[in-house]
C-alpha cells in the first residue's frame, strides 16, 4: 500500500483562512511550464526607448497573454489590473478587487481570476501552435496580499523595473 507521506509535499501557497475574494490589492506571479521563454524577449539599450533601459518585447504568445490580461476587467467587473509585465517566462500582475457593483461574477476570487486567465491563454496558445492539452503555465501561482500603500508602491516599482533587472530576477534562466 502506498503511503501519501512518501511523496514530496507541495508548499502551501495561499494564506490559510484568508478570503481571496476580499476587497484589496494582490500581487500575482504566474510562471510558464518549465520556465520556458515563450512570452517575450528582453531588449536592452538599442531598440529600447532609452539607452540603458530595457523593455519586454512580446512574442505572439505574449500578445495572447496581454489580450487576456486586458480582458480580466470585462469578465470580472469588480477586478482591475493596475499594472502588469510579461517577462520571457513569467507574468507579474497587480490585481485589485473592488466592491462588487452587481455586474459579472458576484464574488470573484484571486484563484478564480487567475484560473480563468490561465485557461484562456493556454487554449489560445495551444490553438496557435496546433498543440493539444499542452501545459503553458506551471500548476499554481505565487500571490502576495498587498498590506499598505508602501507595499503597493514597492510592487509597482518592482513590476516597472523587472525588465531592467531580468538577469538578476529569481525566475531568470538562460535558454
Amino acid at each position: 500500500m502506498i503511503d501519501e507521506r512518501d511523496f514530496p509535499q507541495r508548499k502551501r501557497l495561499r494564506l490559510p483562512e484568508f478570503d481571496y475574494s476580499k476587497k484589496g490589492a494582490y500581487f500575482i506571479t504566474i510562471c510558464t511550464q518549465h520556465r520556458r521563454h515563450i512570452l517575450s524577449t528582453i531588449v536592452v539599450g538599442e531598440g529600447a526607448p532609452l539607452p540603458r533601459f530595457a523593455v519586454a518585447r512580446l512574442s505572439r504568445f505574449g500578445e495572447i497573454a496581454k489580450y487576456w490580461i486586458e480582458g480580466i476587467p470585462e469578465k470580472y467587473p469588480a477586478v482591475s489590473v493596475d499594472r502588469y509585465v510579461i517577462m520571457p517566462n513569467h507574468i507579474h500582475l497587480l490585481l485589485e478587487i473592488h466592491n462588487n457593483d452587481g455586474r459579472g461574477d458576484p464574488s470573484p476570487t484571486i484563484d478564480g481570476v487567475v484560473g480563468w486567465f490561465k485557461y484562456q491563454v493556454t487554449r489560445d496558445i495551444n490553438l496557435a501552435r496546433s498543440a493539444e492539452n499542452e501545459r503553458v503555465f506551471q500548476r499554481s501561482f505565487y500571490d502576495h496580499v498587498i498590506r499598505n500603500r508602501e507595499d503597493y508602491e514597492e510592487i509597482v516599482r518592482y513590476i516597472h523595473e523587472n525588465p531592467m533587472r531580468w538577469e538578476f530576477d529569481r525566475f531568470y534562466k538562460e535558454e
